[in-house]
C-alpha cells in the first residue's frame, strides 16, 4: 500500500512538472523575442545616429569648403575690391556700368576690358574648384533708351548685347566657354531707387555669379538668355 501510494506521490509530482515546463518554455521564448526586438530597435537607432554624424560631419566639411574657396575669391580681387570698382555680394561680382561702358553704350571701355582680364584667373580656379559656370547679366536702370539710339530697341537689348559683350571678352582673356554664359535682366532686379541719378547708376551694372552647371543651359560666348520679368526674378534667387 505504501509502494503504491508512494508511486501515485511521484507520479502526480512527474505531472505537474510536465505541465510547468511549457509555460516555462513560452516565457523564455517571448523573453528572448523581446530582448531580440529591443537589441534590433537599439542598432537601429545606434545606426542612425551614425549616419546623422556622418551627415553632420560632411555637411560641416563642405561648409568649410565653400567659406575656404569664397575666401580665396576675396583674397584674389582685393585689388579690384579695395579700389571700389568691383563689389562682391553673396558670391555676386558686381562691375558698374559706368566702368565697363559709356552710357547707352555696348562698347567695352580700354579700362574696363584690363578689369576683365584681371577676373579671369581667379574666376576660373574658383569655377575648376567648385565645379560650377558663370553667369554674366546685365541690368540697366529704368529711363528709357535715348531718342536716336538706334542700335537697341529698349533696356533688354541694352542689358543683353553688354552681358554678351563682357563675357566675349572673358573668353578671349581665356575664360572657356563651356564655363560661362550671358543673361539679361533689362531694368528689373533694380539694387537701388531710379528716382535719383545715384541709385540708377547703381543699377546700370553687370553681375558675375558662380552658378550650378545644368544641362539645358547653353554655354558659350552666344549663349544669351533674354530673361523675363518672372524669369528674371527667378534666376535671381538661384544665384
Amino acid at each position: 500500500m505504501i509502494g503504491a501510494e508512494f508511486e501515485a506521490n511521484a507520479s502526480s509530482e512527474d505531472d505537474g512538472v510536465e505541465q510547468a515546463a511549457p509555460v516555462w518554455a513560452v516565457f523564455g521564448d517571448l523573453m528572448a523575442g523581446v530582448v531580440g526586438a529591443f537589441v534590433l530597435i537599439l542598432i537601429s537607432v545606434l545606426a542612425m545616429q551614425m549616419d546623422l554624424v556622418t551627415s553632420l560631419q560632411s555637411e560641416i566639411e563642405k561648409r568649410h569648403q565653400e567659406e575656404a574657396r569664397r575666401m580665396a575669391l576675396e583674397k584674389a580681387l582685393a585689388i579690384p575690391l579695395q579700389s571700389g570698382r568691383v563689389t562682391l555680394t553673396n558670391g555676386r561680382i558686381g562691375i558698374s556700368g559706368s566702368v565697363l561702358f559709356d552710357l547707352n553704350s555696348d562698347e567695352l571701355r580700354e579700362d574696363g576690358r584690363l578689369l576683365l582680364k584681371s577676373l579671369v584667373p581667379p574666376l576660373q580656379v574658383y569655377l575648376s574648384e567648385t565645379g560650377q559656370m558663370l553667369m554674366v547679366s546685365g541690368f540697366t536702370d529704368d529711363r528709357p533708351i535715348q531718342e536716336g539710339n538706334l542700335h537697341f530697341k529698349d533696356n533688354l537689348e541694352l542689358s543683353a548685347q553688354r552681358a554678351l559683350n563682357v563675357t566675349r571678352a572673358l573668353i578671349a582673356e581665356g575664360m572657356p566657354r563651356a564655363q560661362v554664359f550671358s543673361a539679361a535682366f533689362g531694368p528689373e532686379q533694380p539694387v537701388a531707387s531710379n528716382e535719383d541719378a545715384e541709385g540708377r547708376a547703381l543699377n546700370r551694372r553687370v553681375e558675375m555669379a558662380p552658378v550650378p552647371r545644368t544641362t539645358n543651359v547653353k554655354a558659350g560666348a552666344d549663349g544669351v538668355a533674354a530673361a523675363s520679368t518672372s524669369a528674371a526674378a527667378a534666376k535671381a534667387k538661384g544665384q
